[in-house]
């Protein structure tokens, strides 16, 4: 049975637009695997990112350069994240719509 909503994946398409992929919802097609493969790098590049970024900012001898660069590559991770919560979140919607209802 196809999603009754396109996924969105985890990657731009032409000119930077969302990309979306129609599926049977069962989350075995080879683009359903590898959007979520790419899912889970893009959260834990977000996850490593942090661990350094940390460390920069505490450092008082860090000057605006290195700052400047992390902060782009935060923000990047935070744009990667912000993607991956808002798919994740379609995908549960959907299933709670077409979850049968319990007494």
């Amino acid at each position: 049975m196809p999603s009754s909503r396109p996924r969105l994946l985890p990657w731009p398409g032409l000119n930077g637009q969302p990309c979306f992929l129609v599926t049977d919802n069962t989350g075995t097609s080879y683009l359903s695997r590898l959007a979520d493969e790419m899912e889970a790098v893009q959260l834990q590049t977000g996850a490593d990112l942090l661990g350094h970024a940390r460390p920069l900012l505490r450092d008082r001898k860090a000057d605006a350069f290195e700052l400047r660069f992390v902060g782009h590559r935060l923000a990047e991770a935070l744009h990667d994240a912000l993607r991956v919560a808002e798919s994740r979140g379609r995908r549960l919607e959907d299933r709670e719509e077409t979850a049968p209802e319990q007494s």
